[in-house]
């Protein structure tokens, strides 16, 4: 599927999470009866501050975490009790937080991992390496070089690059700019924005606060691991500073 079919938004399905509760240990609670609607072909936001459960929501939305209650669908289909190799199959792909290139295997070795699901199928395989390589040309000259060796700002670039190989139908993008330099801050939000653009399925989970709600179709906060507000983002472009020092007393 091209980024001009991607546009159509046929193929790009709502993601539900309903009345979520999960954690990591017998007793731990870190999402208590959380509810969250990534619509299609639109930027959902996430926002709260640390330990508000954010990463904890979408590693739940990914399958590497699974919830003790609550329900996961994706276009209806109740997913709750798949792993993470199923829910990539069926389009649900990841941007994690910080560098996640392997950095001893070049950047063409990145992508490949990235599209491993269809190495069986060669011409779909190369395809998928070649249109990420057209996507991203200032990485074409790179693609022998061993990822570890690349700046932030190029690393970056692999990860979004591995993330949309095989055109994903929801996209779950984890603190995409943290610990990059302001400019290359504004590199990224240009990628995001274009993603956007496009009529990408987001879900986006980032500190920058202000970028994030900038860019989104709908907002969620998160506090304590409970839903807190949510809405459209012209409900929240006016209260930011107030959330922001609400968090700041959490």
């Amino acid at each position: 599927m091209t980024a001009a079919s991607a546009a159509t938004g046929s193929d790009h399905p709502e993601l539900v999470l309903t009345d979520i509760t999960a954690g990591y240990f017998a007793n731990d609670i870190v999402l208590d009866e959380v509810s969250v609607r990534v619509a299609p072909g639109k930027v959902t936001v996430v926002l709260g501050p640390n330990g508000s459960g954010k990463s904890t929501l979408l590693r739940v939305m990914s399958g590497f975490v699974m919830p003790r209650s609550g329900a996961v669908q994706l276009a209806g289909e109740d997913i709750t009790r798949r792993g993470p190799a199923e829910r990539l199959a069926l389009g649900i792909s990841v941007l994690p937080q910080g560098r996640s290139v392997f950095p001893e295997l070049s950047v063409e070795e990145n992508l490949r991992l990235g599209a491993w699901q269809v190495r069986r199928d060669r011409e779909r395989f190369g395809n998928a390496v070649d249109a990420m390589f057209e996507r991203y040309p200032t990485l074409k000259p790179l693609r022998h070089k061993a990822a570890g060796s690349l700046s932030g700002g190029q690393a970056r670039m692999v990860e979004f690059a591995r993330t949309l190989i095989l055109e994903p139908r929801v996209l779950l993008i984890d603190e995409p700019s943290v610990g990059l330099a302001p400019v290359l801050v504004d590199g990224v939000y240009d990628e995001l924005d274009r993603l956007k653009e496009e009529g990408r399925t987001i879900l986006l989970v980032d500190q920058n606060v202000q970028a994030a709600v900038a860019m989104a179709d709908y907002v969620y906060t998160l506090a304590y691991g409970r839903n807190h507000l949510d809405g459209a983002r012209d409900g929240f472009e006016g209260q930011l500073d107030d959330l922001i020092k609400q968090w700041l007393n959490l």
